[in-house]
């Protein structure tokens, strides 16, 4: 087996130069649940060979509707190891560091972000987020960030805009008010978002709905594969993008 051959399909399509630029940058992806992990996904089944996972929690069993490390076999197993695992099956050439840590105001500097050419937020505590969109936009990096995907079940309602320009999605909101009181990022970010507010009927199952997760959230709220792959898939496709649109192929890649 030969890189090449892993990646013939979209060197089609991309050509040889937006490869070498693929397999040269660095990305770290912070949370790899039910749009992290997809994101991950599509990220290495598209040429990105230097790729970061960061994420503390264990898979939990009702993670099993939407997260792609979550089958009955995993269960209580680290989301980065499985993933980690996966990923490496699909690429064994592509270098994946798994960090099964949570990002926050502490923990920051030794993730060193400006060693990255993209970061990914893909987490769900509000003052995480928050820190990490402000201190990811001080870096040299590009940043993308997920906002709310749960209460939605239509993926052709979701849309791409940039921070101050995302409505009808309250993580963004609240994020925003947040920000206009202390920190805010220094440039833009994209982020994936949906317009599509429903609320949850079946109430009756909220204690299996339980992912006893690395913090408490304030509800728990029911999400669907459908949107929230479509999610973490978007974010994967700006990453490309931007990779393409920008050239130059960063770090000297071995495989070309």
């Amino acid at each position: 087996m030969e890189y090449n051959e892993l990646f013939a399909r979209t060197e089609l399509l991309i050509g040889r130069e937006a490869m070498q630029s693929l397999a040269g940058k660095k990305v770290i992806l912070f949370g790899v649940g039910g749009v992290g992990s997809w994101c991950a996904e599509g990220l290495v089944r598209s040429g990105i060979m230097h790729l970061t996972i960061v994420d503390s929690d264990k898979v939990a069993i009702a993670n099993s509707n939407r997260q792609l490390p979550a089958t009955t076999q995993t269960i209580g197993e680290l989301k980065v190891e499985v993933l980690k695992k996966r990923l490496r099956e699909i690429n064994p050439f592509a270098t994946i560091n798994a960090i099964p840590e949570i990002y926050s105001a502490d923990s920051a500097p030794s993730f060193r972000l400006e060693q990255y050419d993209y970061v990914i937020d893909a987490i769900d505590s509000l003052s995480h987020k928050t820190h990490l969109l402000t201190t990811a936009s001080e870096s040299g990096a590009t940043v993308f960030s997920s906002m709310g995907a749960a209460l939605k079940i239509d993926p052709q309602q979701i849309r791409v805009a940039e921070f101050w320009k995302v409505r009808g999605c309250k993580l963004a909101s609240a994020l925003r008010e947040r920000m206009r009181k202390g920190m805010k990022p220094q440039k833009p970010i994209l982020c994936v978002y949906s317009e599509e507010r429903l609320s949850n009927k079946g109430k009756e199952a909220l204690t299996d709905a339980d992912e006893k997760g690395s913090f408490r959230k304030a509800q728990t709220n029911g999400t669907m594969v459908q949107v929230t792959a479509v999610f973490g898939f978007t974010l994967s496709g700006l990453v490309i993008q931007d990779i393409m649109k920008n050239g130059n192929s960063g770090n000297q890649s071995p495989f070309f």
